[in-house]
């Protein structure tokens, strides 16, 4: 949690990066990972592969179907992951879906997260109030923050219940929408994002969905911390090397 909390302590616009763990191939993983820190990237969103990705659009779908035929789970994970403090001093997240993190036993996930320096997770299927009343002590005994997402739905008062929760910082959903669309922000994105600057919150935001270019990513973070790109990367992955992240990365510096 230490290290995400110092990320938001400079007026930099945070750039990070999601990807699919196993994906494109299954044991990609800590090198995804280690030339993401080397070219920039401020912290990292690793996606565990669920079959019913039900937030994400085609890209990351497939991208998860692919890791999972790869044959990654989360306990494969984890192994890759077990050394990854040696080398990688960056923040690292997991976004997973709540039936794989209830299938591997909440507890145990969150304790193993812990165990190989995860930082923080997106579960975007766990209900706000779900995690309060049950879950809230597992993520605080192990150190482990829960980030939220908001979306242009959300409520004024829902948005403050969850900032008051919020240990790290809160995920902007840009529309309502799935992950991977393409089209630039316009006047409805500006005007919600200014909304939420508007509220003051105690909680840094940083802005996901639709991010894929210098512009898009300008946009998303006039009003916010920083933001996150995924379908783009992911596309990038499938018609590129992995070798070859630093050209993906320089366009959004």
């Amino acid at each position: 949690m230490t290290r995400l909390s110092k990320l938001f302590n400079s007026d930099k616009k945070l750039l990070s990066v999601y990807f699919t763990a196993g994906f494109p191939a299954v044991g990609d993983t800590v090198k995804i990972i280690t030339e993401l820190e080397k070219n920039g990237v401020d912290f990292i969103e690793i996606g565990l592969p669920f079959s019913d990705p039900l937030a994400d659009g085609p890209v990351i779908q497939h991208s998860s179907t692919a890791a999972i035929e790869n044959g990654m789970t989360a306990r494969l994970l984890f192994e890759q992951l077990s050394g990854i403090r040696t080398s990688v001093k960056i923040p690292l997240l997991i976004m997973g879906y709540f039936n794989s993190i209830l299938q591997f036993g909440v507890e145990n996930f969150v304790r193993k997260c812990a165990e190989v320096g995860i930082n923080g997770l997106i579960i975007p299927d766990l209900p706000f109030e779900i995690y309060a009343s049950d879950y809230r002590d597992i993520f605080e005994k192990y150190g482990l923050s829960m980030v939220f997402l908001v979306t242009p739905q959300t409520s004024d008062a829902r948005i403050r219940q969850i900032d008051s929760l919020s240990t790290s910082f809160i995920y902007l959903v840009s529309s309502a929408t799935i992950t991977g669309n393409s089209s630039d922000f316009g006047k409805a994105q500006d005007d919600y994002f200014r909304r939420i600057s508007n509220l003051k919150l105690k909680s840094p935001c940083v802005t996901g969905f639709g991010i894929h270019d210098k512009n898009t990513f300008t946009a998303a973070t006039k009003f916010t911390s920083g933001a996150i790109v995924g379908s783009a990367f992911i596309r990038y992955l499938e018609k590129s090397s992995i070798d070859s992240i630093d050209r993906f990365v320089q366009q959004f510096h």
